[in-house]
């Protein structure tokens, strides 16, 4: 069974920084990628980084410069500076199969979500 649990999140004051870590255990493969994903109130989930077994990342455009990407095998760390209130939403990680855009694609193992809040 995959399981996948987030940690970090919380509340942070504008300009602050933020820690997010997956851990997944259980995917039935070796090579394989992870994601984070953020939706906010009322708006689409959306991609925020990325990273797989072999090496490959990816982070989306317009907080790629904020954005700062550590992956093992089986954990994604992300770490979040100069976070805005544009920034406050339910962060999801998750894991399937590999894929060169690994932002790209259907991911089908899902964590419960940490919520990120962030205060003026």
């Amino acid at each position: 069974q995959v399981q996948v649990v987030e940690s970090g999140g919380g509340s942070v004051q504008s300009g602050g920084s933020l820690r997010l870590s997956c851990a997944v255990s259980g995917y039935p493969g070796n090579n394989f990628c992870m994601a984070w994903f953020r939706q906010a109130p009322g708006k689409e989930r959306e991609g925020v980084a990325c990273g797989c077994t072999d090496g490959n990342k990816g982070s989306r455009p317009g907080i790629t410069e904020r954005l700062t990407i550590s992956q093992e095998r089986n954990s994604l760390v992300i770490q979040v500076k100069s976070l805005t209130y544009e920034d406050t939403a339910v962060y999801y990680c998750a894991v399937d199969t590999w894929r060169f855009w690994c932002l790209e694609g259907e991911y089908k193992n899902w964590g419960q979500g940490t919520q990120v809040t962030v205060s003026a």
